[in-house]
């Protein structure tokens, strides 16, 4: 079975017509992967907004400190499966596989992060993030304590904060837009690519 065709609510432009720094890291990343995402296509509708998230995007995904990339993961689709939102957990789902080298822990993290197969360190950070995506308003002290006790720094506490708070705007704009993942999200991390 394979998921419906359209990319998005909105227009969504032709690659080649997006200006040329766009079009080069839309092409960069086809390259890597062999396809290029959804989120890109349909964010491509407003070429500013998206260099904007790109940049933004890169910034927090990228740093391997004080969060490992497959942690940064990890908050991404556990937050994400609070909020319903398909693409994030399919997307970055596929992203946590490979950076975790672990075809399950995204299944996990989907359906319920307390099930997972996690250090107590990473689920003092899920739950920090989770309770930051769906009740922000009763984020405290307590809370920031927490993270330390769980051997967190200020600074892993901030990028985890400024994931969540990203991630929660992606949620929204996926939902708004209709996003739909791109089929070979599904079986990244899963199987050997040819």
């Amino acid at each position: 079975m394979s998921g419906p065709a359209r990319i998005s609510r909105f227009p969504v432009p032709e690659v080649a017509d997006l200006p040329e720094d766009l079009r080069e890291r839309i092409l960069a990343v086809q390259e890597k992967s062999g396809f290029v995402p959804n989120v890109f296509l349909a964010l491509a509708h407003r070429p500013a907004q998206l260099r904007l998230f790109m940049d933004y995007h890169d910034e927090l995904m990228n740093a391997d400190e004080p969060l490992t990339k497959a942690e940064r993961e990890m908050i991404v689709v556990a937050t994400s499966a609070e909020r319903d939102c398909l693409y994030c957990v399919v997307a970055h789902g596929a992203i946590l596989r490979i950076r975790a080298k672990d075809p399950l822990v995204a299944d996990y993290l989907a359906t319920s992060y307390r099930q997972a197969d996690l250090t107590d360190r990473q689920r003092a950070m899920l739950d920090y993030c989770v309770l930051l995506s769906v009740r922000p308003e009763d984020v405290d002290d307590a809370d920031h304590d927490a993270l330390r006790a769980a051997g967190w720094s200020d600074d892993a506490a901030w990028d985890m904060s400024a994931i969540t708070a990203f991630f929660s705007m992606s949620n929204r704009l996926a939902h708004a837009f209709g996003i739909m993942p791109n089929p070979e999200f599904h079986l990244m991390g899963r199987v050997p690519r040819d």
